[in-house]
């Protein structure tokens, strides 16, 4: 059980939470399709704006996981620190504490059953582009090129959807809202010791923090287990020391 529920199998993006991009023209959209430009003013727009999430420099969110499909639960913390560290402290009722951290450089992962695991390769860049802080404002530089594909629904919502390529690792496919612009779903493979593992994450009940646009619903879906976490309490700028990112051992 404590491999199936290793936490680096999760795609946490805790920016709520590859360099350069080639995006589509306007003469290459489908006449009802928006420029990926467009789609992505709307996700700065809808988020609060550039002004409000400029002003934040670091997060900090608590909550609870749970994973109904074994009866398991317990507290997680998300940190997060710009420009690129992150931190996701997992602890399990009766498997006990599981982290996924990238320090700026160095990504690494503990858990009982494994002991500390530094991520290289596909895995490492995964980490970092996962840890960008604002990426409401920097989808541009996560992703090699981006593309708007057409329209699905999330739920009952429409959303427009962006494919996007990083330098490193499989395509992504982005969702965002319509209406709202917000980001409220995305889906794609992500590297794993157990190999590749399709996730899809789920973004719900956004409300705004200091002018922010926050998600306190996050249900992450892979072939193994979904995990429902729900965000209790969310604060920006928060202190943060850099020893909480720090591999032990270093």
């Amino acid at each position: 059980m404590g491999r199936i529920l290793n936490v680096s199998t999760l795609v946490l993006l805790v920016g709520l939470m590859g360099s350069g991009l080639t995006a589509q023209t306007d003469a290459a959209q489908p006449a009802a399709l928006p420029t990926i430009d467009q789609v992505l003013d709307k996700y700065t727009a809808g988020s609060g704006g550039r002004a409000a999430l400029e002003k934040v420099t670091s997060f900090r969110a608590t909550g609870t996981i749970q994973i109904p499909d074994v009866g398991v639960g317990g507290s997680i913390e998300l940190l997060q620190k710009a420009p690129n560290k992150a931190s996701t402290v997992v602890e399990l009722s009766g498997i006990g504490r599981q982290r996924d951290v990238f320090d700026g450089t160095i990504a690494w992962s503990e858990d009982p059953q494994n002991g500390v695991r530094e991520k290289i390769g596909v895995e490492l860049a995964e980490a970092r582009r996962g840890a960008t802080f604002g990426r409401e404002l920097k989808m541009k530089s996560m992703y090699k090129t981006l593309t708007v594909k057409g329209r699905e629904k999330v739920g009952a919502r429409e959303a427009f959807v962006v494919e996007g390529v990083p330098d490193e690792g499989s395509p992504i496919k982005l969702f965002f809202d319509v209406e709202s612009g917000l980001l409220v779903q995305q889906s794609g493979s992500r590297t794993s010791p157990q190999g590749p593992i399709e996730v899809t994450v789920t973004f719900e009940d956004f409300r705004a923090i200091d002018g922010v646009q926050r998600p306190f619903t996050i249900r992450q879906a892979t072939s193994m287990f979904t995990a429902i976490i729900q965000l209790t309490d969310i604060t920006h700028n928060v202190p943060i020391d850099d020893v909480v990112f720090r591999k032990p051992g270093f």
